[in-house]
């Protein structure tokens, strides 16, 4: 019965994460980028702070973390969400989902300068592996693209370059707050700015909003950003961190295959070869490490 519980969770998972994509390229049908990021948190908002109220959770951080909130704010929600969105405009929503694949990478590479982490050849081998594959996935897919590929694909890669470091930024401040702290005004926050924001410089026009691109704002906020996410944290605590990653070897799959399906895209066989390559590699460097093969890493010379 465990079993069973665990897969329709990590099934969830992988579907939910494996379809936010498609839904944002939906989104900006009829809506401009900052405008429909905020409000996809003003849809998650509410929900969040009615589960921050059933729990009895703080709406704020513990006192002296109250700077590291605003960062979550900023760098969590804010920026990295709006550069996915903003990105997509230039890549397909398939190419977007396989860089956010190499989360797990980030983190590592992360990992290593700013924790000082342990950390196997194996891992750094499969770190390579992943980056070079998917420099070379990106510029096959860039070949029959827009010529501003590259500017969409840098924005998705800054976004996980935010998100891993901020993971490992509560890793190192060994962040304690609830899932709901964590989440609920940083996303109303967001919501609000961006939201108010975009109105005002990119000049939505409201009465041409389609009913597409609003069920896929509803879809991000309310599915996505929190029945998506309460599963993923759920998943967490029951099985291990390396067999939670191996959702990031699956929601890209979904994600290609549905874009190829529902938009009639086309991925090449080279494509698939170098995504299979992609994902061996980040296979490989979640693997958790086992001391006595520890590659040595330098110490920091920095807090």
């Amino acid at each position: 019965m465990q079993k069973t519980k665990m897969f329709i969770l990590f099934a969830i998972v992988i579907l939910t994460w494996g379809t936010t994509w498609l839904a944002m390229k939906f989104a900006l049908v009829s809506m401009p980028p900052i405008f429909a990021t905020g409000l996809r948190f003003l849809s998650a908002a509410p929900i969040l702070l009615w589960l921050l109220h059933v729990t009895r959770s703080s709406l704020l951080f513990p006192p002296g973390h109250r700077f590291f909130q605003f960062c979550v704010f900023l760098f969590c929600f804010c920026l990295p969400f709006t550069l996915v969105i903003y990105g997509e405009q230039y890549v397909n929503a398939s190419t977007a989902a396989i860089i956010f694949a190499g989360m797990p990478v980030a983190v590592l590479l992360i990992s290593i300068v700013v924790l000082n982490a342990p950390t196997s050849l194996l891992q750094l081998m499969g770190a390579m592996l992943a980056m070079l594959s998917l420099f070379c996935l990106l510029q096959e897919e860039s070949r029959n693209s827009l010529s501003n590929n590259w500017k969409g694909a840098f924005a998705v890669v800054a976004a996980v370059a935010m998100h891993a470091f901020m993971y490992v930024q509560c890793k190192k401040r060994s962040c304690q707050v609830s899932l709901f702290t964590f989440n609920a005004l940083p996303c109303l926050a967001a919501g609000l700015l961006l939201t108010l924001t975009g109105a005002v410089v990119e000049k939505p026009e409201i009465e041409n909003i389609t009913w597409l691109s609003f069920s896929s704002i509803i879809y991000l906020g309310v599915v996505a950003s929190v029945f998506g996410i309460l599963c993923y944290f759920s998943l967490q605590k029951r099985i291990s961190n390396f067999n939670t990653s191996l959702v990031f070897i699956c929601f890209p799959v979904i994600a290609v295959i549905l874009e190829c399906v529902v938009m009639g895209s086309v991925f090449s066989h080279t494509s698939w070869i170098l995504l299979a390559g992609m994902l061996c590699g980040v296979l490989l460097s979640v693997i958790p490490v086992e001391r006595e093969k520890m590659a040595t890493t330098p110490k920091r010379l920095w807090n």
